[in-house]
């Protein structure tokens, strides 16, 4: 019985530790290409704006954003965090119009801009 417990619990603790991650699905998508996309840009930030269709992965971009954000992004893959420096370092130095129109709706109170603006 105490093995079939520990087998249950051990299941349980598994399926919580992969929900603790996001998914990786969108993984393969090509950041930079993005980037230099006009077309594919515009799309991406009017859909993180508010302000047109969303992708499915610009979706789960959309929603992760505010929990990358409070928690360090200790939920995000390798890739995943490598993209997110290379997105914030295109928008500082390229677009920083745009860059304040997404503090103002992902970070209103300029707080998550003070923590992580010594890791760039």
């Amino acid at each position: 019985m105490l093995v079939i417990s520990l087998v249950i619990v051990s299941l349980v603790a598994a399926s919580l530790a992969a929900e603790d991650k996001f998914t990786t699905k969108f993984d393969s998508v090509d950041v930079e290409e993005v980037l230099s996309n006009e077309r594919l840009y515009k799309q991406y930030f009017a859909c993180l704006k508010g302000t047109g269709k969303c992708t499915p992965d610009g979706k789960f971009l959309k929603e992760a954003i505010p929990d990358a954000l409070s928690n360090g992004c200790s939920k995000c893959s390798d890739k995943q965090k490598y993209g997110s420096k290379i997105v914030i370092k295109y928008l500082l130095e390229k677009r920083p119009d745009d860059y304040k129109i997404l503090e103002k709706i992902y970070d209103p109170s300029g707080s998550y801009r003070k923590k992580y603006e010594g890791q760039l």
